[in-house]
């Protein structure tokens, strides 16, 4: 891997020198760095474990950080185009960590529910009795033997409700059995005396084949573990931690709750794990939400939907009284799809912050092209499968196994950047990526992403290259890649070498902001702006571009004047202050760019007079209200006040003139203005009024 050892120091404004067996030989030369008292970077991800090991000591208070510029940058068949890459990724890895987020804290002393046949809870209670608390729930004797001794409390029934999460898992039951396997000592005296063998070796009575002799009642009076006409209540009881083995699971989302474990009886990692959950443990918070901008529910409609429908977690559910949304933090699992498909902003990712995600895509690509990189294309990974995936991949080229994985690793073009999770980045950070530099953006996802999550992200992809295609900009922009293992991201190897999508230029400077919604528009203003320099747009390009309907977090509002009656309604309902009333007259106005596309004025409209029209308005007048219906008001019959519109008055009258009660006076003071119209009522001679009766 040829290292530019002056151009690297140029590009990090720092003085470099090359080490080529730092982590041996040269350690002390590592040593030496850590006595500077400056941050260390490594570049080397090889034996992390011995610098954090030099480094502790030494007693150095500041982490070591790394970086692996060899599986993704030297050990490629570009290796030698390489150095704006090198450059890019030694930039990213010197920005300081994330800011600290509030946490979410859970607490378990080790309570271990295991649920599944009795011979197979109790062999798995074998493995982890040592180190928790375990009680077992019978679901039957199974195949396998039941120990005569008891050693853990045993709990039977019909299991109503399983809910929580580590440290507080609820359990609600109904004992409906004859036998309390609290009280049953397993003397086994019933299973030799009944003569119907209804008794198995889990302590339960089939009683399809109980023969109601009541023999087994006899002999277990001492114990008193058997009773017939116990009557079924419902009990519950709290444990920290569960373990499910029956063929269906209790929770049956993508991410079931941390605590949670329903193993298949193989695999023994994920079973040992459960043995380390004992104490206090911390995560962060990983959401923000702000009610306020929330397009999911007002007047009993519901709007938007999105976060609730794309949770692999179901950690986020409607609160219809209180018209929002609830999150559960202790179920959230910190993948940020919420926030990728909410379109107003109310929720969004925390850990890191949109701003700070800002800071990394222009780092690395300013000092990818500062370095005289080109076409740079950002490859979005999991910090987790994704680096692993390609770690494989540049080994795999390092090697040489083209024969057998057909790859030349991964090009000097393509600028990895490692998420918390793939789907956490979304359309507002593209195409702020497209404008920083980048020609393209693709998202790298394995089997650990949720089916939704992928789903979600190709139709906010398909959001963004509608927009760029619209203004111009020639090629594929966004694109998913869906692999198992090396071997696939090896044959997309083609794929990731083709042709560049064409670019913006000049780059922008602005910053991402924290709000989706203004960084969004300062992305769309910048692309906007420099589309000229892609291609003459036609006339009707130059007013709208069509967007995919449904997902779109973009667009207008179509009315249907003949029908709307100006009611306001939808004024009212609006949560993105994009409809607009006027004081001062009979009025309907819209902002477009406020539009959320949530539906909800639609919903709300009394007369279905609204439609959504998804689309990138690109006039001027998006940004500025504008009138979309007004009407002659109505004046009052007997002060000439206006109150109202002379179609909604005039349609008011038409459906309630033939009612029984609004006739004569009564139908006359519709037409009056409120304070007439009480006058009027206590004013009238010829009436009876309900305080003379």
């Amino acid at each position: 891997m040829p290292l530019s050892v002056s151009s690297l120091g140029a590009a990090l404004n720092e003085k470099l020198t090359l080490h080529s067996s730092l982590c041996r030989r040269q350690a002390g030369h590592f040593v030496q760095a850590l006595g500077t008292g400056d941050d260390v970077l490594v570049a080397c991800t090889q034996e992390s474990r011995l610098f954090a090991e030099l480094a502790e000591q030494n007693k150095v208070s500041s982490p070591v950080r790394f970086v692996n510029i060899r599986e993704r940058a030297g050990w490629s068949r570009d290796a030698a185009q390489a150095t704006p890459k090198i450059a890019a990724l030694l930039a990213l890895a010197h920005l300081p960590e994330p800011e600290p987020v509030a946490t979410v804290t859970y607490k378990s002393a080790g309570r271990l529910l295991i649920v599944g046949e009795l011979g197979a809870a109790q062999a798995a209670a074998e493995l982890l009795g040592d180190a928790l608390d375990i009680t077992l729930f019978t679901q039957g004797a199974g195949s396998l033997d039941v120990p005569q001794e008891r050693r853990y409390p045993v709990l039977g029934g019909q299991i109503q409700r399983l809910t929580g999460y580590l440290g507080a898992f609820e359990l609600q039951w109904l004992p409906v059995n004859p036998i309390d396997l609290d009280l049953c000592t397993r003397c086994n005296a019933c299973l030799s005396a009944c003569a119907s063998d209804a008794i198995g070796l889990d302590y339960q009575i089939d009683l399809s084949a109980c023969d109601k002799s009541r023999q087994c009642v006899k002999l277990c009076q001492v114990a008193g573990a058997i009773d017939f006409e116990r009557s079924a209540e419902l009990r519950s009881e709290s444990f920290d931690l569960i373990l499910d083995l029956r063929a269906a699971p209790a929770f049956t989302q993508h991410a079931p709750p941390q605590g949670y474990l329903h193993w298949n009886g193989r695999e023994l990692k994920p079973l040992l794990q459960l043995r380390e959950l004992v104490g206090e443990f911390e995560k962060p918070k990983f959401f923000n939400y702000r009610q306020k901008l929330c397009a999911h529910s007002r007047n009993d409609k519901i709007g938007c939907s999105a976060c609730i429908d794309v949770c692999s977690a179901s950690a986020i559910s409607s609160e219809h009284k209180r018209q929002q949304i609830k999150v559960n933090p202790n179920l959230c699992v910190g993948c940020g799809t919420c926030s990728t498909v909410c379109p107003s902003g109310a929720m969004s990712f925390a850990y890191p912050r949109a701003s700070e995600q800002g800071v990394r895509l222009k780092t690395l690509l300013a000092t990818y092209a500062r370095n005289g990189g080109k076409n740079a294309a950002i490859l979005l990974h999991s910090q987790a499968a994704g680096a692993r995936l390609l770690d494989d991949l540049g080994r795999a080229a390092q090697l040489e196994k083209r024969q057998k994985y057909g790859t030349h690793g991964l090009p000097a073009r393509v600028l990895p950047l490692a998420l918390w999770h793939t789907s956490s980045v979304g359309l507002e950070l593209w195409l702020s990526a497209v404008a920083y530099g980048a020609c393209q953006v693709w998202v790298l996802m394995s089997q650990e992403e949720a089916p939704q999550y992928r789903q979600a992200v190709l139709d906010q992809m398909a959001v963004a290259q509608a927009v760029l295609t619209g203004l111009g900009y020639a090629g594929e922009h966004f694109r998913v890649l869906q692999v198992r293992d090396a071997r696939d991201l090896a044959s997309l190897d083609q794929d990731l070498l083709a042709a560049p999508a064409q670019g913006v230029s000049p780059t922008a400077s602005f910053v991402v902001q924290q709000d989706k919604r203004v960084t969004l528009e300062l992305a769309l203003d910048h692309l906007l702006a420099h589309a000229a320099q892609s291609r003459a747009l036609t006339p009707n390009e130059r007013s709208a571009i069509a967007l995919p309907a449904a997902v779109s977090p973009l667009g207008g509002l179509a009315i249907n004047k003949d029908t709307c009656t100006l009611c306001l309604s939808c004024v009212n309902a609006c949560p993105a202050g994009a409809l607009q009333d006027n004081a001062q007259a009979p009025q309907l106005k819209f902002i477009e760019k406020n539009c959320v596309q949530c539906g909800l004025c639609v919903k709300t409209c009394p007369e279905k007079a609204l439609s959504l029209l998804p689309r990138l308005n690109l006039l001027p007048q998006r940004k500025e209200p504008v009138l979309l219906n007004e009407m002659q008001p109505y004046a009052c019959v007997r002060c000439a006040k206006p109150f109202g519109t002379l179609k909604g008055i005039e349609a008011m009258l038409g459906k309630l003139s033939g009612h029984s009660m609004f006739q004569g006076a009564a139908l006359e003071r519709l037409k009056m203005c409120a304070d007439c119209r009480v006058i009027d009522l206590y004013s009238a001679t010829n009436e009876t009024k309900i305080s003379e009766l």
